[in-house]
Parts: structure tokens; C-alpha cells; sequence
């Protein structure tokens, strides 16, 4: 049985995420990493309230076999340049390096259609700069998700 990490549990994309890792019966535990507390119960489920800020003080609880990464903003729900990159950039780059360094074997990104490292716009430079380190990490088994 494995156990599940998953990040954006709250929010559309990682609700569903979520539906499916609790049906299906290869994990018997399912961490998810949220800001504040939630109403989300389960018997599968470790809430885990997580400071983003400081994800350092969390290493030893992102431990798992695979990670679910589904958090992401828009510019209008954080129209501050710097929080907007935290969100977009750094929170989920150093999510990977965290739990590669705890060995986790496989990672899952959702990404966005068109992403490029390259790109002119912040959103989409951003996605593609978060790709090119989960490739460079070398997990066992990566999924990038391209909605």
C-alpha cells in the first residue's frame, strides 16, 4: 500500500485528485498539505496544516511514495508580482527538491497547456521553468499534466 502527498487538495483540480487517490485502494494513507484548516475527513486522510512559507519545517512530513502537486493561483487572486512567483515558481520547485531528497519515487505536476521556460508571460515561463526542474530532479516515474 502507498502512500499519497498531495498539495492543492483544496482547490478544483486537487479536489478531484483527491476523490481518486481515496477510491483507489492501492494507498492507505493520503497526506494532503493545506493552509488552513479543512472539513475534508476520511479515514485515508493526514491533514497536514503547512506553513508555505517555511516548507523546511515540513520535510520530515513530506514523506511518501508519490506527490501530487495541483496548487496554483491566478494574477487576479494575487496581482502582487512576488506572491504570484511564490506561488507559481517557488512553492512548487522546492515542493519537488524536498521530496526528492526524501526519496519519493514519483512526482505529478499539473502544468498548463503551451508552458515554456522561454515565454514572454510570467504564468507560462513560470510552468516551464517548474517542468525543467521536475525533469532535472530524476524521479522514477514524472507526470506533467497539461490541461
Amino acid at each position: 500500500m502507498k502512500t499519497a502527498l498531495l498539495f492543492g487538495a483544496t482547490g478544483l483540480v486537487g479536489g478531484h485528485v483527491l476523490n481518486q487517490l481515496i477510491q483507489n485502494n492501492n494507498y492507505s494513507k493520503i497526506k494532503i498539505f493545506v493552509r488552513s484548516s479543512t472539513q475534508i475527513n476520511n479515514s485515508k486522510i493526514e491533514v497536514i496544516q503547512t506553513d508555505f512559507n517555511n516548507l523546511e519545517k515540513h520535510k520530515e512530513e513530506i514523506e511518501g511514495d508519490e506527490c501530487f502537486f495541483c496548487i496554483g493561483t491566478t494574477k487576479k487572486n494575487s496581482p502582487d508580482k512576488n506572491e504570484y512567483q511564490r506561488i507559481e515558481l517557488d512553492i512548487p520547485k522546492q515542493v519537488a527538491q524536498i521530496t526528492k531528497s526524501n526519496n519519493v519515487k514519483s512526482y505529478f505536476f499539473v502544468s498548463s497547456g503551451y508552458a515554456n521556460s522561454k515565454s514572454s508571460g510570467d504564468y507560462l515561463k513560470y510552468k516551464g521553468l517548474v517542468e525543467e526542474e521536475i525533469l532535472g530532479l530524476g524521479f522514477s516515474k514524472i507526470g506533467i499534466m497539461r490541461p
